[in-house]
């Protein structure tokens, strides 16, 4: 795809963070925004704002993306205003936390849904009307680079975005096997400055666990504030939104921002194929995405 004024972007999780800034970028390209946000009040602070840089129509649409009649919700929305979706961007994501087996069903329902289950939701709702479109198209589904490398983040996050990254590859071999004019990309970045590691900001009443969380210790303290100072000083969201807009415009399936990690994720392509178990993660990694 490389026309972009006058088309329309859905952006899921558009209200902060990369969202927030791929929804300005798309407004820099001339296109119509909906934004799709559960944040209902920072959603409609931030689009207001956004609406007074342009003249095209900035949409905010108040979603929770791990339901699909809310998801099916924004397609209507943005049907009843515009003429298609060219662009869309599952990119709603949550940190979440706890290992394999203490992490309560709360956990994993919270995570999984709006981590993997939107993205689902989000193909399987708009990929039939871009098809019908019979116009370019792309898809860019966000995972991370911790869909990439083995194990260095918490079993909830860490499955969630392996599942995004599998998905994204098999949804580019379909859309080629189809004939579609419909590219897809998979955004894995590394430390960002976003408010990640606040998401259970935004966690539904009824997917709240009912017993309290455990005081962290001092040693968790110490690793939490490690976090929130590397995402502090993480790229900037706006800088992504280039590399992805560069993305699109050449077709790329895999999206990274940060090369550093690229040792870690040719290590764990070569643990898997000699057989070799990784080494211990830091555990100052676990902390990576818990929320």
């Amino acid at each position: 795809m490389q026309e972009f004024e006058g088309k329309v972007a859905v952006i899921t999780g558009a209200a902060s963070g990369i969202g927030r800034a791929l929804t300005e970028k798309c407004i820099a390209e001339g296109m119509h925004v909906v934004m799709a946000d559960i944040e209902e009040a920072v959603l409609t602070e931030v689009s207001a704002k956004l609406q007074a840089t342009t003249n095209n129509k900035v949409l905010p649409v108040v979603t929770n993306v791990a339901l699909e009649s809310e998801l099916r919700n924004v397609l209507k929305e943005a049907l009843d205003n515009f003429d298609g979706v060219h662009l869309l961007f599952n990119n709603a994501g949550v940190g979440g936390g706890g290992n394999a087996w203490t992490a309560t069903q709360k956990d994993w329902d919270w995570v999984l849904g709006v981590n993997l289950w939107s993205v689902i939701y989000g193909l399987r709702i708009f990929v039939p009307q871009m098809i019908s479109q019979n116009t370019p198209c792309h898809i860019v589904n966000t995972a991370s680079v911790a869909g990439l490398i083995g194990g260095s983040t918490n079993a909830l996050y860490s499955a969630t975005k392996h599942g995004v990254v599998a998905l994204t590859e098999n949804l580019f071999r379909d859309l080629h096997n189809e004939n579609t004019q419909i590219g897809c990309s998979v955004l894995c970045p590394g430390f960002v400055n976003t408010n990640i590691f606040d998401s259970g900001r935004n966690r539904p009443e009824d997917l709240q666990n009912q017993a309290a969380p455990a005081a962290p210790t001092a040693e968790d303290e110490q690793r939490i504030a490690m976090f929130k100072e590397v995402l502090k000083q993480g790229m900037q969201p706006e800088d992504i939104a280039e590399i992805v807009f560069d993305g699109i415009r050449n077709d790329r399936l895999y999206i990274l921002s940060h090369d550093h990690f690229n040792d870690m994720i040719k290590l764990r392509a070569d643990n898997i194929t000699s057989g070799n178990n990784p080494e211990q993660v830091d555990p100052s990694m676990a902390q990576l995405t818990r929320g």
